[in-house]
């Protein structure tokens, strides 16, 4: 059976300027000029891929607003927001850790935090089943006073407090499968036991110590936090795993009114800033799983944001798995990558990757009934 799945895109988004440096670093000697991480190309090719395979004529188009400064104030601080806007109003600057963004960029970034909310207005005003968000800049690392990691504005997180605050949601799910630890989600949600906040992320990569298996939450919200950073070089199998043995579980044990994917595919298998081994198919799997979880406990409410992925070879595939089974619209396009992807050595569940995996299976004790 088909489904409804909107899409939000916008072309602006893609005029977010991060400027020229060499990776993630500004450039200067020793470092020669570059291009910067976190670049439109891989966002546009996304697109672009959904569009010459033919589904992207088959979604439906939702148009996105920007965001109010009450909407942002709900996650970030007045002196952060005055900030980015007067930066913004000027030549541009950098929001906190390798953070960097032109003139003009509070305005994009208010368009993306808009662009998540309104997928959450539609999938909640019944108009469509679910919701892929297409935005940059990205999100899930902005922290209430600062920005790190690419992310002006907590993309999702404005989206959850707009849904708690005007439209009558109680409690939200986040599942964050981006490569790096879902800090934002983690430092806004810490104390509140209305969110629970799931990352599945490489251990350690970013940010520098952050995301480990013993921050659980505290206060009011002890146990609503989890993380599962599993070691570099995990597979399709040990993602499968985490989702059936803790991800699953926790979801069930919640019962969130609506879950909130942050979707970063630079846990794909080549990604310059990741070192796991993703593949498209696998990419489908954990959509899969998510729609029957969602379809369970939360009448299929899902709604996914944008978030990392920096091979722009392969994170249109990756992208386009995940949109063919939001949609449950199988397209002619074949993922050229599968074959070498699938054949990498280790794809298999590792004994210290499911050791990892048994210990986070104990969070589950910690998450309140």
């Amino acid at each position: 059976m088909r489904r409804k799945t909107g899409f939000v895109w916008q072309e602006i988004y893609m005029w977010h300027d991060t400027g020229t440096h060499a990776g993630v670093l500004p450039p200067g000697v020793p470092i020669q000029p570059g291009t910067h991480a976190e670049n439109p190309e891989t966002k546009r090719r996304f697109k672009n891929l959904l569009e010459i395979s033919g589904l992207y004529q088959q979604l439906h188009h939702i148009e996105a607003y920007h965001a109010s400064e009450e909407d942002i104030l709900r996650v970030h601080t007045q002196d952060y927001l005055n900030q980015i806007k007067a930066m913004s109003d000027e030549t541009g600057g950098d929001a906190g850790m390798l953070t960097p963004f032109g003139k003009g960029g509070f305005e994009i970034a208010t368009l993306a935090a808009g662009g998540v909310m309104a997928a959450v207005d539609a999938v909640l005003d019944g108009k469509i089943d679910n919701a892929y968000a297409l935005v940059r800049p990205p999100g899930h690392h902005a922290e209430p006073d600062m920005g790190k990691g690419f992310c002006l504005f907590s993309n999702a997180a404005i989206a959850a407090k707009y849904a708690q605050a005007k439209r009558g949601i109680e409690k939200i799910a986040f599942v964050d499968w981006d490569v790096h630890h879902g800090n934002g989600a983690e430092k806004i949600f810490w104390n509140d036991p209305t969110v629970l906040t799931i990352s599945i992320h490489q251990d350690r990569c970013f940010p520098p110590d952050s995301g480990d298996l013993c921050d659980n939450g505290e206060g009011a919200g002890a146990g609503y936090n989890i993380n599962i950073p599993l070691p570099p070089g995990s597979g399709v199998d040990a993602y499968e795993a985490v989702y059936d043995r803790v991800v699953i579980p926790a979801l069930h044990k919640f019962k969130p009114d609506l879950i909130i994917i942050p979707s970063g595919f630079d846990a794909g298998a080549h990604d310059p800033l990741g070192r796991m081994m993703m593949h498209s198919e696998g990419y489908r799997s954990l959509t899969r799983k998510m729609l029957a979880v969602a379809d369970e406990i939360c009448s299929g409410r899902i709604v996914l944001c944008h978030e990392g992925g920096y091979n722009d070879a392969t994170v249109p595939f990756f992208g386009l798995a995940v949109m063919e089974t939001l949609s449950s619209i199988k397209t002619e396009t074949e993922d050229p990558f599968m074959a070498l992807f699938e054949g990498l050595a280790g794809q298999e569940l590792q004994p210290h990757q499911d050791q990892l995996i048994k210990e986070a299976e104990k969070l589950l004790n910690n998450l309140p009934e």
